[in-house]
């Protein structure tokens, strides 16, 4: 291997922490797309998306991850062996709290992570909306409960100390050639990220158990030579539910396709001819054989 190639570093940072913190905010921020739907709504995070930043001498594959919670149902069950999976193959571990949560809440991972031997980057998150006071003291109470950690306070949404996390993560990556091509930004495919818009939507326009209950599937994704032809379903598990979508006059469907063309014509940089379609799928949540059809492991 020549002299270059083992100055080159490349591992794997696997994102995790609890609901609403910021995971997903602070990953588009650290790889300037957006790869992860963002709201204020808990468990919007389903699966594990990773997003890879490439530079001359290190490649950083960052791995985005469900909340952690206690699992209710099947999906979740799922949501939560993507995380589990990302604490036992990290390279580096890019654990994320904020200034309102509590410290201690899902104390177990937390004891996962005192465990753990690679290099933790802790970030805590949200301290524009904190006092200098709150922060030092969660730094302090952090400092100790995982003494190994590199500590920083941050905002994602502000994109403040972004580069001293960045600059931590480099300095940590082990010495290995890239996992992926340079020019690669994520593992996802196109039909995945039209998928995410258009559940995206659904959380932000939707609300109560609405989102929670839906799972977007793209059923076709044709790429003409001037625009993208895509027919999405939307599965439901009630018929009370597929009304609430549909809406009046099928007009609340109409706003979610409208938002989702023009976020995937930015996304995708090119013309967007959206269908969309609702069923219902009373046990898609319980059910392995179309979770794993949805894209989940057991």
């Amino acid at each position: 291997m020549s002299t270059q190639a083992n100055r080159h570093r490349a591992g794997f940072v696997n994102i995790i922490g609890n609901p609403n913190v910021g995971k997903s905010t602070l990953m588009n921020a650290l790889v300037g797309e957006k790869l992860s739907i963002v709201t204020a709504k808990a468990q919007t995070t389903r699966h594990r998306i990773m997003g890879i930043v490439n530079g001359e001498d290190y490649q950083i594959v960052y791995s985005d991850t469900p909340g952690i919670l206690r699992p209710n149902y099947m999906l979740q069950q799922s949501m939560m062996n993507f995380v589990d999976t990302a604490i036992g193959d990290a390279d580096i571990i890019l654990y994320v709290t904020d200034t309102v949560e509590k410290s201690d809440k899902n104390e177990e991972y937390i004891s996962k992570l005192v465990k753990v031997e690679c290099p933790i980057v802790l970030v805590i998150n949200k301290i524009d909306i904190s006092t200098q006071e709150h922060v030092l003291e969660l730094m302090q109470w952090w400092q100790e409960k995982l003494p190994k950690a590199i500590i920083f306070p941050a905002s994602a949404q502000e994109k403040f100390n972004l580069d001293n996390i960045f600059s931590a993560i480099t300095d940590n990556l082990p010495a290995a050639p890239p996992w992926y091509d340079k020019d690669v930004f994520t593992d996802k495919n196109l039909r995945f990220f039209a998928s995410e818009i258009v559940r995206e939507k659904i959380f932000l326009n939707y609300k109560e158990e609405i989102p929670y209950s839906c799972e977007v599937v793209v059923e076709e994704f044709r790429e003409g030579s001037e625009r993208y032809e895509i027919s999405a379903v939307i599965y439901v598990m009630r018929d009370t539910q597929k009304g609430i979508i549909i809406g009046k006059g099928g007009q609340a469907l109409k706003k979610v396709g409208t938002q989702a063309r023009l976020d995937m014509e930015d996304f995708f940089q090119k013309k967007v001819f959206l269908r969309l379609f609702v069923k219902v799928d009373p046990d898609w949540r319980e059910s392995k054989k179309e979770l794993r059809k949805f894209g989940y492991e057991y």
